[in-house]
């Protein structure tokens, strides 16, 4: 069995930004299983919670960096013209989060040149805490994390948002290439293929906050990615995200990529 290597993450991980976490984190612990929810003018779930672990993320940040802006889910979703930015998720799954399912993340990352330089995903029902930095690996609470194309993956689980399962109707005669799991969080949908848990994740709608910081960890670990109808990279500093879909799909290699291409058209045709 492979096991991770007990290297640390990088002891410069500003300890300002992980105090900040942390609050965020004990807060919506205490939280869950409290709170009412509303709905937002798309339609989609927001709890009080949300809106204090966005203000509080953002507050923190534009504290802890001053200089570079912050786009957030809950706030200002125009791309910042500082050189360096936060893309920030509060409370990703807030439908888990509001339904008393314990699955749901906090999404941060940071931004240099239109990509993503340092991300952390923290999942706090499973006080789990994910970081990656551009160039030097991703870690799980501490501990570095291999690529998944190095790792046997025999139970062969793919992921699905709620709207990219359609495809299973769009190609009756083809059998689906994995065993479907629909988590309700888009950036562990995601993050799940490069950490080993899936083979494969499609999101038919996600927004830049809910892939941000999961679209380093997957390219730290060398897990395939194709924009399915355009790229993050492509943004403009003062664009508005606020309607903004990237369709994707992640694999744990290529050739995964590839079994899973038929699909990943057939949400996009």
């Amino acid at each position: 069995m492979n096991q991770e290597p007990s290297v640390l993450y990088p002891s410069d991980l500003n300890p300002g930004l992980v105090d900040l976490i942390d609050l965020v984190a004990d807060r919506q612990r205490a939280d869950f299983g409290h709170m009412a929810s509303d709905l937002k003018s798309d339609g989609s779930l927001i709890t009080a919670c949300d809106r204090w672990s966005d203000a509080t993320l953002v507050e923190g940040l534009a504290r802890l960096f001053p200089g570079e802006g912050v786009l957030s889910e809950e706030g200002d979703k125009t791309v910042p013209k500082t050189s360096a930015y936060w893309v920030v998720d509060p409370l990703d799954g807030t439908t888990n989060f509001a339904a008393g399912i314990p699955y749901w993340a906090i999404s941060i990352a940071r931004f240099e040149a239109g990509r993503p330089v340092l991300a952390v995903l923290d999942v706090p029902p499973l006080r789990q805490r994910i970081v990656a930095i551009r160039g030097q690996g991703a870690w799980r609470n501490g501990r570095l994390l291999l690529a998944p194309s190095g790792q046997s993956h025999p139970a062969g689980c793919a992921s699905l948002c709620s709207r990219s399962i359609g495809v299973l109707q769009k190609l009756p005669n083809q059998r689906f290439p994995g065993k479907i799991r629909l988590l309700g969080v888009a950036s562990l949908n995601l993050v799940s293929v490069a950490m080993g848990q899936t083979i494969s994740a499609l999101e038919a709608t996600p927004k830049i906050w809910d892939l941000a910081a999961a679209w380093l960890v997957l390219s730290e670990l060398d897990c395939p990615i194709r924009w399915l109808v355009r790229s993050p990279e492509s943004i403009d500093a003062g664009s508005d995200l606020s309607a903004a879909d990237f369709p994707v799909l992640a694999a744990d290699r290529p050739e995964t990529l590839a079994r899973f291409m038929p699909w990943a058209d057939a949400l996009v045709a």
